[in-house]
């Protein structure tokens, strides 16, 4: 029943810009926690935190601001380039939720932003994000070398006698 509810919400996010509410302010998204609703604000930076998750902050200092856009690094190629964002007015449509005392809104598709940035570019095709934006497919390296595992020797064949090479008589 939870999943029905949650992939109908999606659905009217998603597919149904005229369903979509009025936006909000960023500064009010705190009072709507648990609602699915559209907040707006100018972004002032775009920050890349560890693991590569991408921070949208609308505010000089994110650490006093109520509100803050997370994409975390497996959604950004459904999202794109989201460094072209700052700067720029959004307004981004999904569930507002309490992260460390601030309201939040988990950025994972494009069709999540409307406005002036609804249209953002792919992320380039080598854009690393463990690397922090640096440019890179990754390092090559040799493949490492194998220990070999020593064969025992084998010892010198113990000489048996024959006894049976004699005469019989």
């Amino acid at each position: 029943m939870n999943l029905f509810l949650s992939s109908l919400v999606m659905f009217f996010v998603f597919l149904c810009p005229h369903v979509r509410a009025e936006c909000i302010g960023f500064a009010e998204a705190i009072n709507h926690i648990g609602e699915t609703r559209c907040v707006s604000g100018k972004v002032f930076a775009v920050k890349q935190g560890l693991g590569g998750v991408h921070y949208l902050d609308f505010c000089e200092n994110y650490q006093t601001c109520p509100f803050t856009v997370v994409v975390f690094p497996a959604d950004l190629r459904h999202v794109g380039d989201v460094r072209q964002l700052a700067g720029k007015l959004v307004e981004v449509h999904g569930a507002v939720k309490l992260y460390d005392s601030r309201a939040e809104i988990i950025l994972r598709d494009a069709r999540q932003l409307s406005g002036e940035s609804a249209q953002l570019p792919q992320l380039p095709k080598n854009y690393d994000v463990e690397r922090k934006g640096r440019y890179s497919a990754g390092k090559y390296s040799h493949a490492a070398v194998s220990k070999q595992t020593s064969r025992k020797r084998q010892s010198k064949p113990i000489q048996t006698e024959d006894t049976s090479t004699g005469s019989e008589e």
